[in-house]
């Protein structure tokens, strides 16, 4: 099928959780196995951690397809994994680990700044500009809550992606270089960009 109706909604409904987070994980697993390597573990935590309300959703045919996470002030999609929900799903040591990883992660949102939370599309949606539209549901959703801007950030090995943003209208502002974490996180460098709105 080429051609699909795609609708996009603030907010994902609790009925797509485990999907959402099969589309989270698929798209930032290898990222968060870093923190987290056992699969089922890591399923687990990010089932009762997301935070459904702080995603845009792509829809099609009444399958979520498509999730954009956001960080405000208020709270952002993994907000809900916090220190203590880590020690009790991980244990001691491995929980602690993880917090550490998740740390270098963290991005906190600026007074009037929009904050990506990462972006995943299905296989069946890919190639057919759900990730723009999702982009574009986040920057009119910035728009109507009177952000400046919205930030991101792109890894190192992630040359298309930092592609599509540019495209978008993103703009570089600051590459951090970290080549002695790549044999640890996988890659060796962050890119802030910014989209003024």
């Amino acid at each position: 099928m080429n051609t699909i109706q795609v609708s996009y909604q603030i907010g994902i409904p609790e009925q797509y959780r485990d999907t959402a987070v099969e589309l989270y994980d698929e798209a930032f697993g290898k990222k968060i196995s870093v923190a987290v390597k056992d699969k089922r573990k890591r399923l687990k935590l990010l089932n009762s951690s997301l935070v459904l309300k702080y995603a845009i959703g792509a829809f099609a045919e009444k399958q979520l397809i498509g999730i954009a996470g956001f960080h405000t002030t208020e709270g952002s999609l993994t907000s809900g994994i916090g220190y203590r929900d880590l020690l009790s799903q991980l244990g001691f040591i491995q929980g602690n680990w993880a917090a550490i990883i998740f740390s270098l992660y963290e991005r906190k949102p600026k007074p009037g700044e929009l904050v990506m939370d990462g972006i995943a599309v299905h296989a069946m949606g890919r190639g057919k500009g759900i990730s723009t539209k999702l982009l574009t549901e986040i920057r009119k959703l910035g728009v109507q809550e009177g952000y400046s801007q919205i930030r991101l950030d792109v890894i190192d090995i992630n040359p298309k992606a930092k592609k599509l943003y540019e495209r978008i209208g993103f703009k570089a502002v600051k590459t951090e270089s970290f080549p002695y974490l790549k044999s640890i996180l996988g890659f060796g460098g962050v890119t802030t960009m910014v989209l003024e709105i």
